[in-house]
């Protein structure tokens, strides 16, 4: 365990609440941010840290700041507006963003953070909202060497792997390749259950059968009975992937990536949302292939 340090976490959703608790059961002095100030006002009463208004507030006096919000516009907010993070941290404190966004934004608050004499680090988290709470997300770390090995040991309290990929924007560029493999593997699990239906073998024999072979996944492990029984409250939503594949697409379109087959399984995401499945988790894609 890291030694304690004074940290700021901002935005409690179904990640950042966990995440933020584990910094508090850590050792670490907690103050939070939230928008909507009753969930905040919640985590402090039941972790014993502390709330404060704004960002800037939430982020003075801070060894380390973290934030895991929406998306890069939500991100530039609690960071470079007037009330945001980086006009309240102090020199040499270290800003951790947990957001899934663009390697753009990952870059551009890198570049502010060093004029201000603040370290940066994009960090985006796979595991979802079990891993969260569990403490065992995969963290994907884009940084300087020297600024990641100071921010490692309190990452700790709710990671179970973390690793520096390379320069700023790595971490975010990581978390891509890990949204369009998720994008391929979800869809091509939802044709072989609706093959294996339709053929009229029983799936859930056939899944337990060739999960001990080649075709073995966590989806498959995690996901297949859900999947056949319609249920789909499971976590990471639709809505939330169609973001992340949007950015993986806009990347692939700078640095020259072809990807068909993310690009094709957001167009199924898009139907999945047309059938009021927004909020569904991403496993849904199974339920366009059912439909009558």
């Amino acid at each position: 365990m890291s030694e304690s340090k004074t940290v700021a976490f901002l935005g409690l959703g179904v990640m950042g609440y966990p995440m933020a608790g584990h910094l508090a059961r850590a050792g670490h002095k907690v103050t939070v941010y939230n928008r909507t100030v009753a969930r905040a006002e919640k985590f402090a009463a039941e972790h014993g840290g502390a709330f404060a208004p704004t960002p800037r507030q939430a982020a003075e006096g801070a060894d380390f700041v973290f934030s895991c919000v929406g998306n890069d516009d939500d991100l530039r907010s609690v960071t470079l507006s007037r009330d945001g993070a980086f006009a309240g941290m102090k020199a040499g404190a270290i800003f951790v963003d947990h957001t899934t966004a663009s390697a753009e934004v990952a870059r551009e608050l890198y570049a502010e953070a060093t004029k201000l004499g603040l370290g940066a680090i994009d960090a985006p988290i796979s595991g979802g909202q079990a891993g969260a709470e569990t403490g065992k997300l995969t963290v994907m770390c884009g940084a300087e060497p020297e600024i990641y090995a100071k921010a490692e040991p309190v990452m700790a309290a709710y990671s179970r792997a973390c690793r520096l990929m390379g320069p700023p924007g790595s971490g975010q560029l990581t978390k891509m390749v890990n949204q369009i493999a998720i994008a391929g593997l979800i869809q091509s699990l939802s044709e072989a259950l609706h093959f294996a239906t339709s053929a009229g073998l029983d799936a859930e024999a056939v899944i337990d059968l060739i999960k001990n072979g080649a075709a073995q996944s966590w989806q498959m492990e995690n996901r297949t009975k859900t999947m056949l029984a319609g249920e789909f409250d499971h976590g990471f939503a639709v809505e939330w992937m169609r973001k992340d594949l949007a950015i993986c697409l806009a990347e692939a379109r700078r640095n020259g990536a072809k990807l068909p087959v993310a690009a094709l399984v957001d167009q199924f995401y898009a139907e999945v949302e047309s059938m009021g499945g927004k909020r569904w988790d991403t496993s849904s894609l199974i339920a366009r292939l059912e439909r009558n």
